[in-house]
C-alpha cells in the first residue's frame, strides 16, 4: 500500500510528498510515446514493482524536481536529449550510481562521466533531400553551409535541443570558430525561418518549401512504418537521405536517457528499472516500438530502422557534447540562427 499520495499532473501546485512503500517506482518522463506502455508493463510483470509516472515537458519536470527538493517523490528522470540530462545533473537533481550491469551493457561514451545518467536509445540526426531536385546532396554536416544550397534548407530553431546538440558536437570536433562559420553558412541557406518539429522539416521537402532538411531518423522510419497523414507514399519515396561524415566523424547521434533522482525514495527500484532498460527485451522494444537505435550493441533493428541502412555513428563521448552546450548557444546566437 502507498504511504502517501502522488502528484498526477504537471501544473498542479507542488506539495510535500512522503516516500512510498517498497514495490513502487515513481517516474518523471518527457518521453511521450504510447509505445512505452509496453516497457512499463513488462518491467512490472518481471519485478512486481508498480510504476507511478508523470509525463510532461522536460523543462517543466526539471523545474518540478527543483521545487520539490528533498521532498520529491521521483525515483527516475527520463528525457530525450543530452541537454536536459546535463541540466538536471548541474542542478544537483541526479545522483551517481554503481551498476556492474549498466557498465557492461551501455558503451562508455553513452554514459555520463560521473554515472549520473545513461543513454538507453539513440536516433541518428541525418540529412534528407528531394531526389528530383537535388542531384548532389550534402555529404557532410559542413556541406550544409555550402553556397550551392542557398535557399534550400529547412531546419529547426536554435532553441531546439537537437540543434544545440549537433552544434555542440561540431564545436567539440571542429572548434568554436569553425562551427560559427558553419552556422552562418547554414543560416544563409535557410529556405524559410526555422519552425516546427522534425516531421515538419520532412513535410517541407514533400510540399516543395525546401529541398534539404535535417531530422532524426526515427521520424522518417516511423512514417515508413505507419504512414503520415500529410505525406503520400510517393512523397516518402521521393525523399532520399544521407548519413553524414562517413569518412571522418560519423553521423551525429541524439539519445534518450535516464538517471536516478538525487532524493529517490526507492533507490534500489530505480537502479533496477535503469538496468531493465538496458536488457535485450527493452532494447529490442526501443527499436520495434519507436523506431530508435538500441544503445546496447548486438540488439536487432526493427525493419523500418534497418531499411535506412548501415552507417558509421559518431562515438563522441556524450560528456564532451554536454561540456560544449554553452559554446553551441553562443555560436547559434552570433550566427543569427533563430
Amino acid at each position: 500500500m502507498k504511504t502517501g499520495h502522488f502528484i498526477l499532473a504537471i501544473g498542479m501546485a507542488a506539495v510535500s510528498v512522503p516516500a512510498y512503500a517498497e514495490g513502487e517506482l515513481n517516474l518523471y518522463s518527457s518521453r511521450h510515446y504510447d509505445t512505452d506502455e509496453r516497457l512499463y508493463s513488462d518491467f512490472t510483470e518481471a519485478t512486481g514493482i508498480t510504476i507511478n509516472r508523470i509525463e510532461g515537458n522536460a523543462d517543466e519536470l526539471i523545474a518540478r524536481m527543483e521545487a520539490e527538493g528533498e521532498n520529491s517523490p521521483v525515483d527516475v528522470f527520463l528525457t530525450v536529449d543530452t541537454v536536459r540530462m546535463t541540466r538536471a545533473k548541474e542542478l544537483g537533481l541526479l545522483q551517481s550510481i554503481d551498476s556492474d550491469l549498466l557498465e557492461a551493457r551501455i558503451p562508455a561514451y553513452l554514459q555520463d562521466e560521473d554515472n549520473q545518467w545513461f543513454a538507453f536509445s539513440q536516433r541518428a540526426r541525418i540529412l534528407f533531400y528531394d531526389k528530383t531536385d537535388v542531384t548532389n546532396p550534402p555529404a557532410t554536416y559542413q556541406d550544409l553551409a555550402n553556397p550551392e544550397y542557398e535557399g534550400l534548407v529547412c531546419i529547426r530553431s536554435s532553441s531546439n535541443v537537437y540543434t544545440q546538440n549537433i552544434t555542440a558536437a561540431l564545436v567539440a570536433h571542429l572548434g568554436e570558430e569553425a562551427t560559427l562559420d558553419w552556422a552562418k553558412g547554414v543560416v544563409n541557406n535557410f529556405a524559410r525561418d526555422p519552425q516546427g518539429g522534425d516531421t515538419d522539416q520532412l513535410r517541407g521537402i514533400a510540399s516543395g518549401e525546401c529541398d534539404i532538411a535535417m531530422s532524426n531518423t526515427y521520424y522518417y522510419a516511423r512514417a515508413l512504418r505507419k504512414g503520415d497523414s500529410t505525406m503520400t507514399e510517393d512523397d516518402l519515396a521521393n525523399i532520399g537521405w544521407v548519413f553524414p561524415n562517413q569518412n571522418d566523424i560519423g553521423a551525429h547521434m541524439n539519445i534518450s536517457g535516464g538517471g536516478v533522482a538525487a532524493y529517490a525514495p526507492n533507490r534500489e527500484n530505480a537502479i533496477a528499472f535503469l538496468e531493465y532498460l538496458a536488457s535485450d527485451q527493452a532494447q529490442d522494444y526501443f527499436s520495434a516500438g519507436n523506431d530508435e537505435y538500441p544503445a546496447v550493441a548486438g540488439v536487432g533493428l526493427a525493419p523500418s530502422v534497418a531499411a535506412l541502412g548501415i552507417f558509421r555513428p559518431d562515438t563522441i563521448d556524450l560528456s564532451d557534447i554536454a561540456d560544449n552546450i554553452e559554446a553551441a548557444q553562443r555560436v547559434l546566437n552570433e550566427a543569427g540562427w533563430r
